[in-house]
């Protein structure tokens, strides 16, 4: 198959799935990873996807549920930085939700050493905070969702009722003024409709990338969030709706 044909079809895989890893595609076109990370790398600097350690992705379409594989690899730094800030707003003796984000996961390694009641959704950030002695870390079970390494449905929703928090960090999809807080996937998106009910501050950390978007579903307007975390400088639109909306921006 000639360069040119492989990669218009990396292309239409892409838009069709929104995110695909090296190994996925040098399988399915019988080349080595190296030829496809060339490929990639050509088609980033179309400006077609964004590529990430694994693979890549791009942030067209309201259904654009990137694979946590690729979330994972994808503006580490960013969300580091991200974290850090919120670690800032974590006080020693708060009892905090972190949702099943890849923001969240970073969040979690940033205050691993403080005293703190931590409850998570995440198989990621259970793992990482399990053996903690200074973290008293409440898991929702439920069903398990390989794909996004985290509990969802009925029964998760059933026990999360039970916890109020002092601090809520959730993350999002999308970010749009006109359509509020949006997520791509289904059962993600309830757990954090109902996590802005459990929280005496709501917290939203997502980083650039997520702005002037909109998604699939609805997950709040910005009437319950108490503060927003992000990895750049927002436009000075951006700053008067938040200020008009009571939410206060950390960068």
């Amino acid at each position: 198959m000639l360069a040119v044909t492989r990669k218009a079809n990396i292309k239409e895989i892409i838009l069709e799935k929104k995110s695909i890893t090296v190994l996925e595609l040098a399988k399915l076109f019988s080349v080595t990873e190296e030829t496809i990370r060339r490929d990639l790398k050509q088609l980033e600097d179309e400006g077609f996807l964004t590529r990430t350690y694994g693979g890549a992705f791009i942030q067209d379409g309201v259904g654009n549920n990137v694979d946590l594989t690729i979330r994972e690899t994808a503006y580490t730094e960013n969300k580091q930085n991200i974290a850090e800030k919120c670690r800032d707003i974590i006080k020693n003796g708060d009892s905090i939700f972190l949702d099943s984000s890849t923001t969240a996961l970073q969040i979690a390694k940033a205050v691993k050493n403080m005293r703190l009641t931590v409850a998570s959704n995440s198989l990621l950030i259970i793992n990482e905070l399990c053996e903690k002695e200074n973290i008293h870390l409440i898991t929702l079970g439920g069903t398990y969702l390989p794909d996004d390494k985290a509990f969802s449905g009925n029964i998760t929703l059933k026990n999360l009722e039970q916890y109020y928090f002092d601090k809520v960090f959730m993350s999002c999809r999308s970010l749009s003024m006109e359509h509020g807080i949006t997520d791509s996937h289904e059962p993600t998106a309830s757990i954090r409709q109902n996590l802005i009910k459990r929280g005496q501050k709501i917290y939203i950390a997502a980083d650039f990338s997520k702005f002037g978007k909109t998604s699939f579903i609805t997950i709040s307007d910005f009437a319950p969030i108490t503060g927003l975390i992000t990895d750049k400088s927002l436009s000075r639109k951006w700053l008067d709706f938040l200020f008009e909306q009571n939410v206060e921006v950390f960068i």
